[in-house]
């Protein structure tokens, strides 16, 4: 089963496609440009929709998701955890 699914291995977030998302829970992603699989445990829990870090982001680092830059992180994230409004702010402003 496909929990999340990720554009390419260079992309530091994934997507969560699936409904009811635990904390502790092993979860299966699927990157799409290489075809392949990887694995990550959910270190909260991730509602349908939402991103959760495929790699270990430091405060001030740049967020990659779909091959794009959709921000910067404002704290420390690690693999697994929800990445979100509370954590991730645009570049902007």
């Amino acid at each position: 089963m496909i929990h999340f699914v990720v554009h390419d291995e260079h992309d530091s977030v994934g997507v969560v496609v699936v409904e009811g998302v635990k904390s502790g829970q092993r979860l299966t992603g699927w990157i799409m440009d290489q075809d392949k699989q990887i694995r990550v445990s959910a270190q909260n829990d991730i509602p349908i929709g939402h991103k959760l870090a495929i790699k270990k982001l430091k405060a001030d680092d740049t967020v990659i998701k779909y091959g794009t830059d959709i921000g910067r992180t404002v704290a420390p994230i690690k693999v697994g955890e929800h990445a979100h409004v509370h954590n991730i702010k645009t570049k902007r402003w």
